[in-house]
């Protein structure tokens, strides 16, 4: 699905630039004459040349493969993606309205025409306003979340117990520290009892994956800080950096181990997996089972959420994970939500339930692709366990 979803989305892209390509090709020869319609024709290819590049470095996965510095290639594919989505939008409204002003007769009221005009001219300019916005404000809108979790049969010493979960902070040119320095500011006034961080703690191997590490260590919880690897450590080849800067700066990264932390004459069972590809869904959670401890309440720190169903069937309480980033660009239509998302997993955003299992997926802190957020503003959540 997952290739599937990439080609079709890429046909889009082509077909919408092929198309604006001809637009621009006719207006150059109508505007231009000699060598200035050359060299004006000219750019349109070269500009198309460049697109074609540079959405190549919006999938993650081949950056490293490239060769192509990965600050150079986050900024770049970001630019081009954000360009080829607003310009989709654009599009599709131009040829909505030159489609619209064609049934409407020559004769039609003057006024009525500009009006039309007018309406078309602030629809086209709409996704410019809307991607601006969630690229310079809610990009940067971080929010605490706190729900509680029931969970059947949960022990008395663990009522109420505090999880707090950080996730997809991808700390990179379009997350500066002093930005995830205010989220850390946020969560130090939570009082958890727990931390988790649940993956992507940057894109690519050149980010500053010692300053995010720096600031989660400035987490503070009564058992501790641990995590587990996401996607993005295994692209930059990094979880074992991530694993020895972590234990020099208190946080425990978890892969396919277990840690248990009493809590009165309670016990909970925290275990974490690295990234478990979307690829593999035929082998999910190879060998978690045994990290399961029979009387504890058993929580799983995964980064990808497609895992719920096996994780509530091997026994786990609770799942968390991040990884979608609550769909990043998501849109409400007739109750509900249309993301990217959910092309990959129903397990988009929030609290799902499996039996006596439940899972929470957090929309996280930064962004990947391209730098905004829109209808989904990043998160801190915390959790509170509460006797089903």
């Amino acid at each position: 699905m997952n290739l599937a979803l990439n080609l079709a989305v890429t046909f889009v892209f082509v077909s919408v630039q092929w198309r604006i390509a001809v637009i621009l090709l006719r207006g150059a020869g109508r505007l231009f004459s000699g060598w200035a319609r050359t060299a004006a024709r000219g750019t349109v290819f070269l500009f198309d040349a460049v697109l074609l590049a540079g959405y190549s470095f919006s999938f993650s996965e081949l950056v490293p493969r490239l060769g192509i510095p990965g600050h150079i290639a986050l900024i770049m594919g970001a630019g081009i993606l954000a360009y080829l989505i607003t310009a989709t939008a654009v599009l599709a409204v131009y040829l909505a309205f030159r489609a619209l002003g064609k049934q409407l007769d020559a004769d039609v009221n003057p006024g009525r025409r500009r009006a039309l005009n007018a309406a078309g001219n602030v629809l086209m300019a709409a996704p410019f306003v809307v991607m601006g916005y969630g690229a310079m404000v809610e990009r940067l809108d971080f929010r605490v979340r706190e729900l509680d979790v029931p969970l059947p049969g949960l022990p008395l010493d663990l009522d109420g117990l505090r999880i707090l979960q950080l996730s997809d902070i991808h700390l990179s040119a379009f997350l500066h520290e002093s930005e995830l320095a205010r989220v850390i500011d946020m969560a130090l006034e939570l009082r958890p009892h727990v931390a988790v961080v649940t993956g992507d703690l940057i894109s690519f191997r050149a980010d500053p994956l010692d300053a995010c590490i720096r600031q989660l260590a400035r987490v503070k919880s009564d058992a501790g800080t641990f995590g587990c690897m996401g996607n993005h450590e295994r692209y930059a080849r990094v979880e074992r950096h991530v694993v020895e800067a972590g234990a020099r700066a208190g946080i425990r990264f978890l892969r396919g181990e277990a840690q248990t932390l009493r809590f009165g004459s309670s016990v909970l069972n925290l275990a974490g997996v690295d990234y478990q590809s979307l690829t593999d869904r035929g082998h999910y959670l190879r060998g978690a089972e045994r990290l399961v401890v029979p009387g504890a309440v058993n929580v799983l720190l995964s980064h990808n959420p497609d895992v719920f169903p096996v994780a509530a069937r091997q026994g786990y309480n609770l799942l968390l994970a991040g990884h979608t980033h609550g769909g990043q660009v998501t849109v409400e239509i007739l109750d509900q939500s249309i993301n990217p998302a959910r092309f990959f997993t129903p397990y988009v955003y929030g609290l799902f339930r499996a039996g006596r299992s439940a899972a929470y997926v957090t929309r996280g802190i930064g962004t990947i692709g391209i730098p905004a957020r829109i209808g989904a503003p990043p998160e801190i959540s915390v959790l509170r366990l509460r006797k089903a």
